[in-house]
């Protein structure tokens, strides 16, 4: 269901939403969603999308960055939010060329039976397609095409950090059988909590620094092109409590991913060719 809301109504939610929380999260297992605040900014530094709570709907609207206009708004059926893709609060959802935006639902207590998810197009804010997936699901990631969205499978109620990498085929719209997973583990099922995350510039890779209660740090490298990807155990020694403050950066030609800390220094280094990893001293 789509609809329109009149502008003192919009201006009045936008106001309700800068006094909200900027994100909807009920508990589970994923970073959750944002509504209101910064939502994601689009391409060039123009626009941002962003999602407000309308009762058991959603306004979704386009604002430009510069003096926060709204461009287009529209309003959706049920509650969607733009997906964050780490607990640092990076958003996610938006297509590399910008012409697409994923939305997720917002997340309950515990594993979700079913998971919607609402796709759009950013030059009208029509809903393109909108699909329901039985199980607990997160957005990780679309394809640089737009054509494969990449999703995050929570398995287990009694450890949400345990999941496996899905992808859906926006085209055909279904879930693909096989796992994303890296072919030298040997196992589809992996544990741990998103961290912070940064991509390449061609959106080609996906680079996800995950913290794990059960073993060392790890980053996992997706192949947002193939459908594959690689996990890249880091040097880390004693607790983990830290790893909130650390941070990832690509070089400018791609080919090292470097682990940095808050006040800037380098924890670690890794070759984006060989997944080769050195730690900084």
């Amino acid at each position: 269901m789509i609809r329109r809301l009149l502008p003192t109504t919009l201006a009045g939610l936008f106001a309700a939403a800068a006094l909200a929380p900027g994100a909807l999260s009920g508990g589970g297992p994923s970073p959750g969603v944002s509504a209101g605040w910064d939502g994601i900014a689009a391409p060039g530094g123009e626009l941002r999308y962003v999602t407000l709570p309308a009762g058991g709907s959603t306004v979704v609207a386009a604002v430009r960055l510069d003096g926060g206009r709204v461009v287009r708004f529209r309003t959706l059926g049920g509650r969607f939010g733009v997906p964050f893709v780490a607990f640092d609060r990076t958003p996610g959802g938006l297509s590399l060329d910008g012409r697409t935006l994923v939305l997720g639902q917002r997340q309950h207590n515990g594993l979700a039976a079913a998971t919607r998810f609402a796709v759009l197009s950013t030059a009208t804010l029509r809903m393109r397609q909108a699909f329901t997936l039985r199980g607990d699901f997160a957005f990780d990631a679309l394809s640089p095409d737009g054509r494969v969205l990449y999703l995050i499978e929570h398995v287990s109620a009694q450890d949400f950090s345990r999941y496996r990498v899905r992808a859906y085929d926006l085209a055909a719209g279904r879930l693909l059988a096989r796992v994303i997973a890296d072919r030298r583990e040997g196992t589809q099922v992996m544990s741990g909590s998103p961290v912070t995350r940064v991509a390449s510039s061609d959106g080609a890779w996906v680079y996800t620094l995950y913290g794990s209660g059960s073993g060392s740090p790890f980053v996992h490298a997706l192949d947002a092109r193939k459908g594959e990807a690689v996990c890249i155990d880091l040097p880390w020694q004693g607790s983990q409590d830290g790893l909130s403050h650390m941070r990832l950066a690509l070089s400018p030609d791609g080919r090292r991913l470097v682990l940095r800390s808050r006040d800037g220094k380098k924890a670690a280094v890794v070759d984006t060719t060989t997944f080769r990893v050195r730690a900084a001293a």
